[in-house]
Parts: structure tokens; sequence; C-alpha cells
């Protein structure tokens, strides 16, 4: 398997006839969004999962049928194209995402599967239509329209939260299960010796709050780099008001990361700034932080008290003004800790195994996965 700009090991080989778990090999159609290619070179968090996933179940002896637009460089069984290029210039429109469901809907029909594992937002909607259980990671909001829509599927869909955080945000929807996302945690290079910044990288939106992560890095006399996405109007109007007047020497934007300039800002920086705004059901760059050995510093909201252990990989605080003095404390923390959660908890065999027990769970049929309650939810503790 080649991964162009995103390092990966090889998969171990699955034992003949066999998953990891000793049972039959179980055929999975992989639907992912049709925004981005897979995985995806710059931002993407969604795809950078479904990327994940399709080489974690592979590499457990699983048989991944992909559906998604571009070209894949993943380690999935078979492939089925959406569209030749992603549209990824017409993100957020209708007509993409109802021409992929009608698609996919199609590649699943003729396809022999035992579960269907749909990450976008139309595809659902045909779920009522075919006898294979059909699971839906919730990775955006739970809430408001999105919750509605959700909770009208009803029990046509089995949805996996990705934070036992979000599921409590809407108890009312058909929870099957609580799956954390995760990184091929070897392909992030550890650090023990840091460079002289800390970091902010994310999408420049007041929800992620940059100005507040310069504002913290300069109380605490810490040079800041921030890397982001920067390409909707609504982000170049934030950025121009709001972010761009705070820029200066001890404050550098430098562009949107790609996998590699990720790597390399991630490893080198002395603490990760999280300062979020919102409910956030699992940040993705929280555990590349990790596995780079660098600590995260962010409020506590949403999922940040299930990813990060607070003294070990990082620090919590619960008030804005607590951040100068806890990106001083994060320095203090062993790198090594940091990288040692990131392989316990957010590796991708952790959760390829989480989704390997509730495809199980769904394709056998029973009537306890229905009921499925959170002690027995997959999530790695």
């Amino acid at each position: 398997m080649t991964i162009v700009d995103t390092p990966s090991r090889v998969p171990d080989e699955p034992v003949p006839g066999a998953a990891a778990d000793g049972r039959p090999p179980l055929k999975i159609a992989m639907v992912a969004p049709p925004w981005f290619e897979l995985p995806p070179r710059g931002y993407g968090g969604t795809e950078a999962v479904v990327a994940a996933l399709v080489d974690g179940l592979v590499a457990r002896g699983h048989e991944v049928k992909l559906i998604a637009a571009g070209e894949h460089r993943t380690a999935a069984t078979s492939f089925h194209r959406i569209y030749d290029e992603p549209p990824t210039e017409r993100l957020g429109t209708p007509i993409p995402e109802v021409i992929a469901a009608a698609e996919a809907a199609r590649a699943i029909e003729s396809a022999d599967v035992d579960v269907v594992h749909d990450h976008t937002l139309a595809g659902p909607l045909l779920a009522r239509g075919r006898t294979q259980p059909t699971v839906v990671t919730m990775h955006g909001p739970v809430t408001g329209e999105p919750g509605d829509y959700h909770e009208r599927l009803g029990r046509t869909v089995d949805l996996v939260a990705i934070s036992d955080a979000q599921r409590r945000l809407n108890p009312r929807l058909n929870w099957v299960g609580t799956v954390h996302n995760a990184i091929d945690v070897p392909s992030f290079p550890y650090r023990a010796e840091k460079d002289d910044y800390v970091l902010w990288l994310g999408r420049f939106s007041p929800d992620k709050a940059p100005d507040l992560a310069i504002d913290a890095a300069r109380r605490a006399g810490r040079r800041i780099v921030l890397a982001g996405k920067l390409n909707e109007p609504s982000e170049f109007e934030y950025f121009d008001d709001v972010v761009r007047p705070l820029l200066g020497s001890d404050a550098e934007y430098v562009g949107e990361a790609d996998a590699t300039l990720k790597r390399e800002l991630l490893s080198g920086a002395r603490s990760l700034v999280f300062p979020i705004q919102w409910e956030e059901p699992f940040g993705m760059v929280m555990i590349e932080a990790m596995a780079c050995g660098t600590p995260v510093v962010a409020l506590r909201r949403g999922s940040v008290p299930e990813i990060v252990a607070h003294g070990r990989s990082g620090l919590i605080v619960d008030d804005f003004r607590q951040f100068p003095a806890a990106l001083a404390l994060a320095e203090e923390l062993d790198p090594a800790d940091a990288r040692a959660e990131a392989e316990r908890r957010f590796d991708l065999p952790v959760m390829a195994e989480g989704y390997e027990r509730v495809y199980r769970m769904l394709a056998e049929g029973t009537e306890s996965i229905r009921r499925l309650s959170d002690d027995v939810a997959t999530s790695a503790r």
C-alpha cells in the first residue's frame, strides 16, 4: 500500500480465511463523503477518519468496498468511484451529495455485503430500502436540524457516536455504540525536544478561536504559529477582521498544512493550543498532537475531557484566564506520556476493533443491539 504524503505502516497479514478476532471476515461497504479524496491531502477530518478506518479494517482481515470520489490511496479491497474529481468547490450544495447517495445505493445494491457504513448526509435516507444494517457515524452536530433529521430516520440506521459527550447531547437518537476516532500513530513523528513555539491548527472560525490562542500565547510570553483551513468566504471574513490584525513577529500564519507540514508543526510545538468555543464532538488535531509527543492545552468543552488525560497528555482548563499559566506548565509534561496515550487509546487498531464489534452485533441481528447501553460502548478506556 502506498499513501502519498502520508507515511503509514504496512498492515500485518491477516490469517487466511479469518479476521483478526478469529471469526469469518466481514464484507463492509464503506461510503465516504464526496467532497475530498481519501485520505485528504489537506483539510478533511471525516475523510481522514474514513481512510484510516478502511486501512484498519483491511489489516484486521475484512473485505472493504470503498465508495468515494476521485482517487483513493487506501487498502480497500475494491473501489467504486462516484466522481472522477471530488466536487470540492461545491461543498455544501445539495446536488453532489444526492448524486453521490444515488450512485452509492446502486453500488451497494449489486454488492455482497454484510453491513453498510455510511459517512454522508443524504445516503442514510436510502437505508430503509435495504436488508443489511446501515451504520452511520455522527461526525458533526447531533442537535438542531441535524439531530431532527437523524431522529426521523429512527431505527432504519444505527448511529455510532465519536464521543460519549456527543451522545449525551441527544439521547433520543438510535445510538448503538461509541467509537473514538483514531489515527495511524506510527505515521506521526515523535519528538522529545521541542522548538520555541506553541501551535494552533484548525479551521478559521470563531468556534476554533485562533484569536484567543494568540492572546493566550502572548500573555504566556510564547511565540505562536497558526496553520489552518482558509478557503470559504466566512473564513476569509473572520480571518481578515479578527485574526490578521493580531499577527506579528510572535504570531505567524503559515497557511493550510498538508500532511507533511502538519506533522512537522505538531512534532516541533511545545504545546497545542485548543481554546474550543463549542461542544465539539471530537478534535482530531488533539490526538495528532499527542502522537507527536506534544501536550494539548484545552478548554473543558465537548469531548476534551475524554481525549486529554489531564496532567499526562495535556492540561484542561475551566476558564480562559487559566490558559497562559497552563501553557507554561504544559512544558513540564513528559512528551513520552502523550505519545503513550495516543498509542493506547487512539491508534488505528483500537478504532477498527471498536467498529468491528458494532458490525458483528448488527450483522448477527440480535435484538440486544437495539438496547445497547453505555457499559458496552466500544470506545477505548
